[in-house]
């Protein structure tokens, strides 16, 4: 009996717990920082807070131990709000959201630039891969499930 009880208790605590590990988020100011003390990839992940499936992703993908790790051992992550009002310092220069109050979806300069397209909207999530000189390699405009993920990470 008490090997049984002793069992259902390593079970339950096993069930219950919870790894700490999580995506470390950087802004672009310690990303420009990052960058100048040890070049790695960037991955630039832009969200709003009205997008389901950027939550979805947040949820989903970034929560997954083994796409934490990918992300930690080879990439700087920045998690940007495409709505942000903030004024950005990056690369010496100022960005903005010049959109305020003039558009129903504002958005910020940097995911314009970043992850924007010719004649066409911004869809979100936007996902950016970004090489050590911070040229882009990839950009996805839709959610990316955990294996899609993992596999553009390797």
């Amino acid at each position: 009996m008490r090997r049984l009880f002793a069992i259902i208790c390593i079970a339950l605590s096993v069930l219950s717990f919870k790894s700490d590990e999580q995506v470390n988020w950087l802004t672009f100011e310690e990303l420009e920082n990052a960058l100048t003390d040890k070049p790695k990839k960037v991955i630039i992940s832009f969200y709003a807070d009205w997008c389901v499936y950027c939550k979805k992703m947040e949820k989903a993908v970034y929560s997954k131990p083994d796409i934490i790790r990918q992300l930690y051992q080879s990439y700087y992550a920045v998690k940007f709000n495409v709505e942000s009002t903030d004024t950005i310092q990056f690369g010496g220069r100022e960005f903005r959201n010049l959109n305020t109050g003039k558009k129903r979806r504002a958005f910020h300069q940097i995911p314009e630039l970043l992850a924007g397209r010719e004649n066409q909207e911004l869809e979100l999530p936007a996902t950016v891969i970004l090489d050590q000189q911070f040229n882009i390699i990839k950009r996805y405009y839709r959610y990316l499930s955990p294996k899609e993920m993992a596999a553009f990470l390797k």
